[in-house]
């Protein structure tokens, strides 16, 4: 059974321990195909140039070390240029070489006496890693579109090291219920509106201000909660009153971040200040379970839990293995995106959903930040700062750099 059918019917996949160039030399020798490791039947007895290894010059002609697309580096061959049809492949190629001899010093290590006629090992060993570096977070890209279900697309970049797609994260589009807990994700009732935005709607009845004004930008200040319509309500997609549920509506950018702060989230497009931006999203476990998780994530250096104190501290959030592009956006104490607690369909107040509003205008290829200490309430002062002993036991110390930086994160 393939992974993507036994998937969607619920069946348990494990990972294949077989390595990538075994599969596709068993598939060629067998004529099968498998759209998934690259064997296809355009490409079955075909060459298609993957990516490019080295390069050498014998008798003043130019020639490339070729890896081939859908077959195991044991077939790689020396190809001279002029049957290379592949000029986007030729200059990452170049690019790669010139960005690894830039970061060494003066080049004096890597290049040959004669730089032009081969390249030193250490020189083609990186290229090819950059290769397949790029080739994992390009599939690492696709199958990242294919889970999310908002508008809005998903791109990843990496243009710092060698770090490649993480191993153990799973991405998720809404809550993720560890065992023993139950999420209720079915109203019970929902408004009669013609139109929302001028009855008495939802937020009404909960006893709070519809959030968002015409142009779907959040109208509240930082404290107060979310309460959408939902799926009993009679209003239409179109109402006003439906924002975070639609999700993500912009495009953004998955990236390797030069300040040492791992990988982050970049808008590729402008958002207006005030605007939904994204959820933050996770498998929802105890406040018990997260103390216990809490030991191990401060000793890696990592925060990736997020309580739902709303009204209660019940439940956390923890996006580590599982979460959506919100796993990936760095703290700042200087932020631009701000949390609010929503309530959709499932009204249990120990259980909101978390969203991202921008706190003022982002311009295209700006970083998303959000504070790590706030949460939903607007205030960081000492009351709203979690400080169970899981949190406090090793501080992690904050790069984000602000002039307001509070030195940690936790």
């Amino acid at each position: 059974m393939a992974a993507a059918e036994a998937e969607a019917r619920g069946a348990w996949c494990v990972p294949c321990l077989v390595s990538l160039d075994t599969l596709q030399e068993y598939c060629r020798k067998e004529k099968l195909t498998c759209k998934s490791i690259g064997i296809t039947k355009r490409n079955l007895n075909n060459y298609e140039v993957e990516y490019l290894c080295d390069y050498k010059v014998l008798k003043d002609m130019e020639y490339y070390l070729v890896k081939w697309k859908g077959w195991p580096d044991s077939t790689n061959t020396w190809e001279p240029l002029q049957n290379l049809k592949c000029p986007l492949l030729l200059q990452q190629f170049s690019n790669d070489r010139h960005n690894y001899l830039s970061q060494v010093k003066k080049g004096k290590s890597v290049i040959s006496k004669d730089n032009n006629k081969a390249l030193k090992p250490a020189v083609a060993e990186y290229i090819v890693k950059k290769a397949k570096q790029r080739i994992a977070l390009q599939r690492w890209q696709d199958e990242l579109n294919r889970r999310k279900n908002h508008k809005g697309m998903i791109f990843v970049e990496n243009t710092v090291d060698l770090e490649g797609p993480p191993s153990d994260f799973f991405y998720i589009n809404e809550y993720k219920p560890a065992p023993g807990i139950s999420l209720v994700n079915e109203a019970t009732f929902g408004c009669s509106c013609t139109d929302c935005y001028f009855e008495k709607c939802c937020p009404a009845e909960a006893g709070v201000l519809l959030a968002y004004n015409k142009n779907q930008q959040i109208r509240i200040p930082p404290g107060t909660p979310i309460y959408e319509c939902n799926s009993r309500c009679r209003c239409g997609p179109d109402c006003p009153n439906r924002i975070v549920q639609k999700g993500t509506q912009y495009s953004l950018c998955i990236f390797r971040t030069s300040n040492g702060c791992g990988w982050g989230v970049k808008t590729l497009m402008k958002i207006k200040k005030m605007s939904f931006v994204m959820e933050y999203v996770g498998e929802v476990i105890t406040s018990e379970e997260a103390e216990r998780r809490g030991q191990l994530y401060d000793n890696k250096g990592i925060t990736y839990l997020f309580d739902l104190d709303y009204e209660s501290d019940e439940f956390t959030v923890d996006a580590a293995r599982y979460g959506n592009v919100s796993h990936f956006v760095n703290h700042s104490c200087d932020p631009n995106l701000q949390v609010f607690n929503v309530f959709i369909d499932n009204l249990d107040t120990r259980l909101p959903r978390i969203a991202l509003f921008s706190t003022r205008t982002i311009n295209a290829g700006e970083e998303l930040t959000f504070d790590y200490q706030m949460k939903g309430s607007g205030d960081v002062s000492s009351d709203s700062i979690d400080h169970s002993p899981a949190k406090k036991r090793i501080r992690t110390v904050c790069k984000c750099g602000a002039v307001t930086c509070r030195g940690y994160l936790n």
